[in-house]
């Protein structure tokens, strides 16, 4: 993470602000196609540029969601057109496609579902393997495209919002950040899940008394 302030410096400010919002765009939509390329580091650095005035957070973070959130979709695509065989062929190019590394990609998707188009978004592993892999394994893009929005964006918030706050200091603890992220918006999910489940086992107890109703008079 050394290398964030240097490139937050070698970056000028004026007519290349676009440039740069397209980069980050750019570079987290091709990672999150399946490609490796170090798409959180290039947000931390816009985030960084942002923190000195040389950028608008926002804009950083918008150009990040929607590189993710575009990239995924595309990963997608490709995943459920090429199939397998997809990463079979990466596999044979880059060691970030090894067998077993998909393998384990793939039971995280048999084990969790939609949940790990989400919450992969914050594991470097999953950031690469997740539209992919939903496409490989057929999710449904409707669920995919509801989970990669919200994740994309999550992450997006997250990690721009803290890198600006923290500044310089984001090369020292930015290495723990992920997991702390992963884990404060895992308990905001399973929070808002249970408190979901909750209110419709309410309601349907409801329904229920509603339905069975009190008993016909000639039937006492």
């Amino acid at each position: 993470m050394g290398e964030l302030h240097a490139l937050a410096i070698a970056v000028p400010t004026g007519g290349l602000a676009v440039v740069t919002y397209l980069v980050v765009g750019l570079v987290i939509g091709i990672e999150s196609m399946g490609i490796p390329l170090p798409g959180e580091t290039t947000l931390i650095a816009a985030a960084l540029l942002a923190s000195q005035g040389d950028l608008r957070l926002v804009l950083v973070i918008g150009a990040a969601a929607t590189g993710a959130i575009v990239g995924d979709s595309i990963g997608y695509y490709l995943g459920r057109k090429a199939g397998r065989g997809l990463f079979e062929r990466l596999g044979r190019r880059s060691r970030h496609f090894s067998t077993d590394r998909i393998e384990r990609a793939e039971r995280y998707f048999h084990k969790y579902g939609v949940w790990t188009v989400f919450f992969g978004r914050f594991v470097a592993l999953l950031r690469i393997f997740a539209g992919p892999m939903a496409g490989t394994l057929r999710m449904p893009y409707p669920k995919f495209l509801v989970a990669n929005a919200a994740g994309g964006l999550a992450w997006s918030v997250t990690i721009g919002v803290v890198a600006y706050n923290i500044g310089d200091n984001a090369d020292k603890i930015f290495g723990e950040l992920s997991i702390w992220a992963l884990a404060l918006v895992a308990a905001a999910a399973v929070t808002a899940y249970a408190v979901y489940k909750l209110r419709h086992r309410r309601r349907t107890g409801e329904d229920s008394v509603e339905l069975v109703g009190p008993a016909p008079a000639d039937a006492q």
